[in-house]
């Protein structure tokens, strides 16, 4: 079932508290980012995080970008991409993208993540949107020791995006 996105806003410190609580859901054995994290992040001038509200205004996904470089030398990097797992498969993830997606088409250059290399929907939708895996991080999810493919998509710029 697709879930129109309706309620999709730029993070606020109040919403870090539900971020982490989501992060220990989707990422428990993988070093889920902690609170303080999300603040940092939130207070880094060079990063953009967004969020998704349910109908009840609870925060059921996020996703952060970090805006790197300037003049010629651009690039972006997802730092992360959650959707509380009660609501997976609606639509959350791929509106998350597709903002983050718009950010960094506007900064420019090319935009880079990391992704397990078992995560066959997140792989699935990435390759969608144009990423392509460049590289392996062997063990590079602690503690659980997961490998990671490191995937990128080609700058693009506003008028070809979309």
């Amino acid at each position: 079932m697709t879930e129109i996105v309706h309620r999709l806003e730029p993070m606020t410190h109040a919403d870090a508290a539900r971020c982490a609580e989501l992060e220990r859901a989707l990422f428990d054995g993988d070093g889920p980012w902690p609170e303080p994290a999300f603040h940092a992040e939130l207070d880094a001038p060079h990063v953009r995080y967004f969020v998704v509200r349910g109908d009840d205004g609870v925060v059921v996904g996020y996703a952060g970008i970090g805006l790197l470089g300037s003049g010629p030398n651009v690039e972006s990097e997802v730092h992360t991409i959650g959707t509380d797992p009660a609501r997976r498969g609606r639509g959350i993830g791929t509106a998350l993208l597709h903002e983050l997606l718009r950010v960094a088409d506007r900064h420019g250059g090319p935009v880079f993540l990391e992704v397990r290399t078992d995560n066959e929907p997140a792989l699935a939708l990435y390759r969608r949107e144009g990423f392509e895996i460049v590289g392996t991080r062997k063990k590079y999810y602690q503690p659980s020791g997961a490998d990671a493919f490191t995937m990128r998509r080609p700058a693009r710029d506003e008028e070809t995006a979309r």
